[in-house]
């Protein structure tokens, strides 16, 4: 396995490990998205945000203590000079309400890219759909975007029984742990993307995003309308704001868009970024992980 190599000027954590990223600020030579977006009038399926009182919070772990700032700026979708590709499949996000599920599969695609050295891992949607109906209890005999889900629900249901892989669906992917975020604390939010590789994260979306979503997500003080929830990863930030992917593209989200819309952020614990040289949520070790999650796997 290729060790992800430590980033320059990146200051010391708690997990000794060190991202495989650019340090440019987003967007710096990125061309990696059409400067064109086509309107996607898509069923979101983010339910509110859940609040079981299991799901272990980062600001209780790391009580105390006093961690290093986060990087000033990071992307995962870019190694060098290359980059993620601009379409990453759109996961049945056009026509199920099936953010949650695909949200953890665009995770899959940028832990893959990272400690494969750009060999990304792209499932077939039918793991996707697979992951909805057990989740989410989603039935595809009734013809409609199915039920949604919540972002814990999910992910609990990761930790419990891993992810459909294959070209079959007959592996399991592992999520060895999650906890949660406070989105009120940005510089959680960015070493939980410098650490862990990205922020899965669950928004409200305003109609001009779902409407005809601009590449990149600011506020509109015009547009209070909220439409539904929508779940999407950050794989990136720098001061202006985090780079997304979602719908299977890459978009920005201002600091002061997150600020407004995104109301739950969780770090995942991936084995394969681990084992690549990644860092875990607050540093701690795999076991103290897999001891926070028992009480969701009982």
């Amino acid at each position: 396995m290729n060790r992800l190599p430590r980033a320059e000027n990146r200051p010391d954590s708690r997990s000794a490990h060190a991202p495989r990223a650019s340090l440019a600020p987003l967007g710096a030579g990125d061309n990696s998205v059409s400067m064109t977006v086509s309107p996607i009038p898509y069923p979101l399926g983010r339910l509110s945000r859940g609040h079981d009182a299991r799901v272990p919070h980062l600001s209780a772990l790391i009580a105390g203590q006093r961690p290093p700032p986060p990087p000033p700026a990071i992307d995962y979708t870019r190694i060098g000079i290359e980059q993620m590709p601009a379409e990453l499949g759109a996961m049945l996000t056009d026509r199920l309400a099936i953010a949650t599920c695909a949200a953890y599969y665009h995770a899959v695609q940028v832990w893959s890219f990272n400690a494969k050295n750009g060999d990304i891992d792209f499932e077939p949607d039918s793991n996707v759909e697979r992951l909805y109906i057990e989740a989410c209890g989603y039935e595809p005999q009734a013809g409609d975007a199915g039920p949604g889900g919540t972002a814990q629900a999910v992910l609990t249901y990761l930790v419990q029984a891993g992810a459909p892989t294959g070209f079959r669906g007959q592996h399991r992917r592992p999520v060895l742990a999650f906890v949660e975020v406070d989105p009120r604390n940005i510089d959680d939010v960015k070493r939980t993307i410098a650490d862990c590789g990205l922020a899965y994260v669950g928004l409200k979306v305003p109609a001009s995003l779902a409407a005809d979503p601009p590449l990149v997500w600011d506020v509109r003080r015009d547009d209070t309308r909220i439409v539904g929830g929508h779940a999407v990863v950050l794989a990136g930030y720098d001061a202006r704001g985090a780079k997304v992917i979602s719908w299977g593209r890459q978009y920005m989200m201002t600091w002061r868009f997150f600020a407004e819309y995104v109301d739950e952020v969780y770090a995942i614990a991936d084995p394969d970024w681990i084992d690549a040289g990644g860092g875990t949520p607050g540093g701690l070790s795999i076991a103290e992980l897999q001891a926070l999650m028992r009480p969701l796997r009982e």
